[in-house]
């Protein structure tokens, strides 16, 4: 375009050279003008490689760990295996003696269980021994009794005396026999009186004696199975308790593994990085100074015409921009991953956000733009390097913003977001933050790209 107001009064254009950028040069013949435009080019290609700052994912280089430092992670990580797999055999023979344990306090119980229906089935027959000792009493209480009524029985009717002297004062005969057999029934029923009183005198010293050996037999075996019973409980006890705390060791030991697989994994992640940051710097380079030796023969003066400055940018597609920035929006409050985001949406970050899903700032714009049908570079740089250009005042809703350390220098370039108009950008910021709406930065502002155009 003509900017006004050049000093000279000659119009001048703006123009943007193969490393984006902007020159202004006056409008001159062809081959001088395209001697001109080769110059800066290869001057800033030379800027660019002197800086040493080359295109990659927009953030800082990775870290690339040292093979020392890999070794150790892995032998750390190897040794907390060990010793995972140490306790996880103490954790078995612990469990075995659960099982053990397990298997005693159940025959325990049931002995214990065993044995106090033991003592129950005591109880009662020292319950029953002692009713039959009280009924023993009783009977024996009624021998006495009778032998007591027998001998009254026989002083009133003057018949203490052996046989003879009752059956002498008989009056006749006849009396005199009845008298006898009337003395030999009282001898017999004395006889048998007195036998019924030494059998229930036995009767009862038995049952009494047998009550009490019944009982205190029965509670002997019941202290015995209580007791064993305590003591296989204690060992079911003390047996949990080791299991429950080599539990917890074997816990902590496979979250020390996995904190130092994780550290291994990190460092490779960064190593990976670094490999791959490396191999985009090397191609960058292998670009740039193709485009110098470019430069420098279109200085030769071998060819006529001016150099292509670069796209510029159209009015682009309205509907473009509108999918792609309601694309972005979607994944408002994602976090940032460095090195994350897919065409289809975040992804897995690596080095300093291994295991982290979500987007970092070029993986967002190229992911939403995407979503239009329009696929753009992956790196920040290179999205600036190939979309056609709009300058700070020409900005339109969904047109790619980017940062600079050096604003003259687009291999600088840190940083890209989707801008929104009115002074609002979309943006996965850095690492720790997530996608959100904010206001837009001018301060490293290099330019900005119409993907659409």
């Amino acid at each position: 375009m003509v900017v006004p107001g050049d000093p000279k009064g000659k119009p001048v254009n703006e123009g943007v050279g193969f490393v984006g950028q902007r020159v202004q040069f006056e409008i001159a013949p062809g081959r001088a003008r395209a001697r001109w435009i080769g110059r800066a080019a290869g001057i800033a290609v030379v800027a660019a490689l002197a800086v040493g700052v080359l295109p990659g994912v927009a953030d800082a280089a990775p870290r690339n760990p040292s093979d020392g430092e890999i070794s150790n992670a892995q032998d750390e990580a190897s040794q907390a295996a060990r010793q995972a797999g140490q306790i996880a055999g103490q954790l078995a023979k612990a469990q075995a003696s659960v099982d053990d344990a397990n298997a005693h306090a159940a025959l325990a119980l049931d002995q214990f269980q065993g044995k106090q229906i033991a003592y129950e089935n005591a109880q009662a027959k020292a319950t029953s021994a002692a009713a039959a000792a009280r009924k023993a009493q009783a009977e024996l209480s009624d021998a006495r009794d009778d032998v007591a009524k027998f001998a009254r029985d026989s002083y009133m009717a003057g018949s203490t005396s052996p046989g003879i002297q009752a059956v002498l004062t008989s009056g006749s005969p006849a009396q005199m026999l009845e008298r006898q057999a009337l003395l030999a029934a009282a001898g017999d029923h004395r006889s048998n009186v007195l036998n019924v009183v030494t059998v229930v005198e036995h009767k009862a010293a038995v049952a009494q004696t047998t009550a009490q050996t019944t009982l205190k037999q029965a509670g002997v075996l019941k202290q015995q199975a209580q007791a064993a019973l305590t003591s296989a409980e204690a060992m079911r006890a003390s047996a949990v308790q080791q299991q429950n705390a080599l539990e917890a060791q074997k816990a902590a030991a496979d979250t020390a593994v996995a904190q130092a697989n994780g550290k291994v994994k990190g460092l490779l992640g960064d190593r990976a990085a670094a490999d791959e940051y490396a191999q985009q710097q090397a191609a960058a380079a292998a670009a740039a100074a193709a485009a110098a030796a470019q430069a420098n023969s279109g200085d030769s003066g071998s060819g006529g015409g001016a150099a292509d400055p670069g796209p510029q940018a159209g009015p682009g597609s309205t509907s473009a921009a509108e999918t792609a920035i309601a694309a972005a929006k979607r994944w408002i409050g994602t976090r940032y991953a460095w090195g994350g985001g897919s065409l289809t949406g975040p992804s897995m970050g690596w080095g300093i956000d291994a295991g982290v899903i979500g987007f970092d700032c070029s993986g967002l714009t190229r992911y939403a733009y995407a979503q239009a049908g329009i696929v753009i570079q992956r790196q920040s740089t290179m999205q600036y390097m190939s979309l056609p250009h709009v300058s700070r005042s020409n900005l339109q809703r969904g047109d790619l913003v980017f940062w600079a350390f050096n604003t003259g220098n687009p291999w600088t370039i840190h940083h890209v977001a989707i801008y929104l108009g009115d002074n609002m950008i979309i943006e996965a910021p850095e690492s720790g933050l997530t996608v959100r709406v904010t206001s837009m930065r001018w301060t490293g502002f290099i330019g900005g790209a119409r993907p659409s155009a």
